[in-house]
């Protein structure tokens, strides 16, 4: 596949769905109620194309986007923030546009509970709203249960943003530049990667080159270290590898590196030491030949932490108590085309979701149109369309000039009840990084924000 073929089903959207809206069979008078609960990639999505493709089918609606956030900040591109080569409100999107071109509701609120008996969502405005569908697209959040952060002289809260994640943009995301920008050269930079399933696969990665890029112009002699909990790298793996050992030479990456603890004095702030649950494996990233080491602790100035993940806490709370709908703890299990939970009427998108499918923007943006069109289906007395299929992409920087990409098809598996990949499989940027390609992800970027966020 060239970049011109691939570049192209960027801007295709869903395949397998309608251009238009979906051929519904005969409507009801009475407005069907749609909350989606989440203005993310995958819920801004959902409820954009839930307005459209009813008003278009002739079904009455009314659909009402709730997020406590009035602003959404992508995660996408928030690398190059960290850089500085971007800001936080160059990657900032409202809700306006959507409310006045598609006639969906916002509301700037919190979700306090669910009631999935009475079909209702009680917000922290004290407003109740009633439901036929609901929408959850809560992303992640954070699970800080195996990793122990102490700081002389902080709270716990205190010590945990003294090593940010930066994994939701926002005041991290600054936080993360800020320390960079105040390192001194020489100084080391640690980047841990969590066990997967997590929030972007190839993003951690993605953050080592640029901030190693950005070191070898800033900070002579500051090396980044790549704490990996996985055995090996997980997206990418030819172009990461050939990045961490060719394109910079100031990457040291171990797997089976799982953190245990992180510990530092507030007094001295250059100084923290991670410490890894056992003895971390060196691997040629390229080769993947691995030599033992007998190092079990690290220490730099800056610690960029990326604990465990797990989905939004109101798909926990909703799906609690109902047997199989939780898998693992962490994640909703969903039928993949309707994404309808076990709990009648519940629907998770997004990141949230135990998917083979990646947990990323591109691909909950996918997901929101696959279950808009479920939805509409299911409420005109239709079944699912029955083979959807989804694109996951996405274009990383290597360095402040070059990038490279990936993408990968997924189809529904009817026999194992799944979305799995589908030929040719996941493929990486052949050439590696390059400069085109560097110029492609603005343009794959905004027509990804602009089919979100209209």
């Amino acid at each position: 596949m060239d970049r011109r073929t691939f570049f192209g089903m960027l801007a295709a959207g869903t395949a397998g769905l309608s251009a238009t809206a979906p051929e519904l069979g005969a409507q009801t008078v009475s407005a069907k109620k749609f909350v989606v609960v989440g203005g993310g990639m995958a819920g801004a999505t959902c409820a954009k194309y839930l307005a459209m493709w009813a008003k278009r089918s002739g079904m009455t609606v009314d659909v009402t986007l709730v997020d406590e956030n009035a602003r959404y900040v992508s995660c996408i591109m928030s690398n190059k923030v960290v850089t500085g080569e971007r800001t936080l409100a160059s990657l900032t999107y409202g809700y306006d546009t959507l409310s006045s071109k598609f006639g969906l509701r916002f509301v700037n609120a919190g979700v306090t509970s669910v009631d999935a008996v009475n079909k209702t969502v009680a917000l922290s405005t004290s407003e109740t709203l009633s439901y036929d569908r609901l929408i959850l697209a809560p992303g992640i959040q954070f699970d800080y249960s195996t990793v122990s952060i102490t700081a002389t002289g902080l709270t716990d809260e205190q010590a945990r943003d003294a090593v940010p994640h930066a994994w939701k943009a926002g005041p991290q995301t600054d936080t993360l530049r800020n320390q960079l920008v105040a390192l001194t050269a020489g100084e080391h930079v640690i980047v841990t990667v969590p066990k997967s399933p997590y929030r972007c696969p190839p993003g951690p990665y993605e953050r080592v080159c640029v901030i190693a890029d950005w070191l070898k112009k800033n900070k002579a002699g500051s090396r980044v270290i790549v704490l990996d909990a996985n055995a090996g790298i997980q997206a990418e793996k030819v172009n990461f590898g050939n990045a961490f050992t060719t394109v910079h030479a100031n990457i040291d990456y171990f797997p089976n590196a799982a953190v245990a603890s992180v510990s530092f004095d507030a007094a001295s702030p250059s100084v923290k030491t991670v410490t890894l649950v056992a003895p971390a494996a060196q691997v040629n990233p390229v080769t993947n030949v691995a030599s033992v080491t007998t190092q079990s602790s690290f220490t730099a100035a800056v610690v960029n932490l990326l604990p465990q993940m797990k989905g939004g806490q109101i798909m926990l709370d909703t799906l609690a108590g109902v047997e199989g709908a939780i898998v693992g703890g962490r994640w909703a299990k969903v039928n993949e085309l309707s994404y309808e939970t076990l709990v009648p009427g519940v629907h998770v998108i997004g990141d949230s979701i135990a998917s083979k499918q990646p947990k990323a923007g591109h691909i909950g943006n996918q997901q929101g149109k696959v279950c808009a069109d479920a939805i509409l289906r299911l409420e005109s007395g239709l079944q699912p369309y029955p083979a959807p299929v989804t694109n996951s992409a996405c274009y990383t920087p290597i360095t402040s000039s070059t990038a490279t990409w990936l993408t990968a098809i997924f189809a529904y598996n009817a026999v194992a009840g799944e979305m799995q990949v589908a030929p040719p499989g996941v493929i990486e940027a052949p050439e590696g990084p390059t400069s085109q390609a560097y110029s492609e992800m603005g343009e794959w970027f905004g027509e990804l924000m602009a089919d979100t966020f209209a």
